[in-house]
């Protein structure tokens, strides 16, 4: 009845999606920490997708389906939120449009490089080349949760901004990145559940 897949390969990635939906409310009712807080939720989402498909038989097209959907939802969640969220209180200046663009077409072009890897024959990869665009919902929410104390908002963006240069330049670098594995994703999602739950409660 319905094209696409929607079976429990893809759900966790649909809930991150769902996540970063709620990361543009909070942005348009000018809650910053709390569409950070998404930000990372989503990340978190993310990181643990794959491990979940990957257990689950799948054929070619739900395989080829799952990396494009993926691709597609980290464009909306760390590419896109993220944009949103340096302009959500309206402080932004003239320059900031310039480096949203700037972060945008860094972090696509990272994912378009991402897809034609993951066309190729099946191999096992250690590394990823170039800084993952989902790195961003652990790095940029960083900022407001540990400056929150003595920075105010403004100085707090401005910040994130120039972060965000940062990342978009390791988005292309042609830098090896270790894939986590192992006990790096309890680390992870401990790190994550108390950013995210720090950042609500900001």
């Amino acid at each position: 009845m319905f094209i696409g897949k929607w079976n429990r390969s893809v759900i966790l990635t649909y809930v991150g999606l769902i996540i970063s939906c709620f990361g543009f409310w909070f942005c348009s009712k000018h809650q910053t920490t709390q569409a950070c807080a998404c930000l990372v939720a989503a990340g978190l989402c993310d990181l643990f997708d794959g491990l979940i498909a990957r257990s689950i038989k799948r054929d070619k097209f739900e395989k080829l389906f799952g990396i494009q959907l993926d691709s597609l939802v980290d464009a909306v969640s760390f590419i896109a939120l993220p944009i949103a969220i340096i302009f959500s209180d309206g402080l932004a200046q003239w320059y900031t449009v310039f480096i949203a663009a700037f972060f945008a077409i860094c972090g696509v072009a990272r994912l378009a490089y991402f897809n034609i890897e993951t066309s190729k024959p099946d191999k096992r990869v250690m590394h990823y080349r170039g800084l993952p665009v989902t790195f961003t919902a652990l790095i940029l929410p960083l900022i407001p949760a540990l400056l929150c104390w003595k920075n105010s908002l403004g100085e707090t963006l401005f910040i994130m901004q120039f972060l965000m240069i940062i990342i978009g330049v390791l988005n292309i670098a042609n830098v090896k990145i270790l894939k986590p594995k192992g006990l790096a994703y309890p680390i992870f999602l401990i790190l994550g559940l108390f950013l995210t739950g720090f950042l609500f409660s900001l």
